[in-house]
C-alpha cells in the first residue's frame, strides 16, 4: 500500500494545476460555494491553511472571514507532531514554517479544535468517498487521528485534484467532504475514517 501511495503522490505533483489569475479564479470560485454552504454558515470556528505553489489559494476564505468579523485559524507545525491551529488577523503576519509552508508567528495560543468548528485541509488528491493523500508528513492525521472526535473535515483542492481512488492506511483521517471551485462534495455518509 505504501508503494501505491508513493506512486499516486509523484503522479500528483506532476499534474497541471492552475496558476496564476487562473488559479485565484478558482480560489474565489471555491469561496463562493462555500460561502453559501451550512459548514461554513453554522461553523463555530474556522481554520484554513496557506496555500502554497500548486494549491487552490486560500487569501480569498481568509479575506471573506475577516469581512464577517470572524477570526480565522491557520496550522503551525508542532515541535514533534501534528499541528497546532492559531488565530492571524493580517494575512501579511504569515512567516515562512518548518517546511516552507507560512505559518502564524511564534507567540500566540493554539486554539483546540473539535466539535462545531470546521477544517479545511489541504492535499494532493482526493477522492468522492473522501480519502485523502497529503504531501506524506501525516501532520493533518496526527492531529484529527481516525475514531477521534474531530471537527469537519473538508477537503480545499482544485477540481484537477478529485482522483478516481485514493489508497488508505489505518492512520488516515478521511475528509468529510471536499470543496473545489465547482462546488461541494459530501463524502458518502458512515465513510469519515478508515
Amino acid at each position: 500500500m505504501q508503494a501505491e501511495k508513493r506512486a499516486l503522490r509523484a503522479s500528483l505533483r506532476a499534474r497541471a494545476h492552475p496558476a496564476g489569475e487562473a488559479a485565484l479564479a478558482c480560489g474565489r470560485a471555491a469561496v463562493r460555494h462555500l460561502a453559501a454552504d451550512p459548514a461554513l454558515l453554522h461553523a463555530r470556528r474556522v481554520a484554513l491553511f496557506a496555500a502554497t505553489p500548486g494549491e487552490i489559494p486560500t487569501r480569498p476564505l481568509f479575506e471573506l472571514l475577516r469581512r464577517m468579523g470572524r477570526s480565522a485559524l491557520l496550522p503551525r507545525i508542532r515541535q514533534g507532531d501534528g499541528l497546532d491551529f492559531v488565530a492571524l488577523q493580517r494575512w501579511d503576519d504569515l512567516r515562512p514554517g518548518a517546511q516552507g509552508v507560512p505559518e502564524p508567528p511564534e507567540g500566540a495560543a493554539a486554539v483546540a479544535l473539535g466539535r462545531g468548528d470546521l477544517v479545511l485541509v489541504p492535499g494532493l488528491g482526493f477522492d468522492r468517498r473522501g480519502r485523502r493523500i497529503g504531501r506524506g508528513g501525516g501532520h493533518y492525521d496526527r492531529t484529527f487521528p481516525p475514531g477521534a472526535q474531530a471537527p469537519l473535515l473538508l477537503g480545499f483542492a482544485f477540481a484537477c485534484q478529485l482522483v478516481g481512488e485514493v489508497p488508505t492506511l489505518a492512520h488516515d483521517r478521511w475528509m468529510d467532504g471536499l470543496v473545489t471551485e465547482h462546488g461541494v462534495l459530501r463524502s458518502s455518509p458512515g465513510e469519515g475514517s478508515a
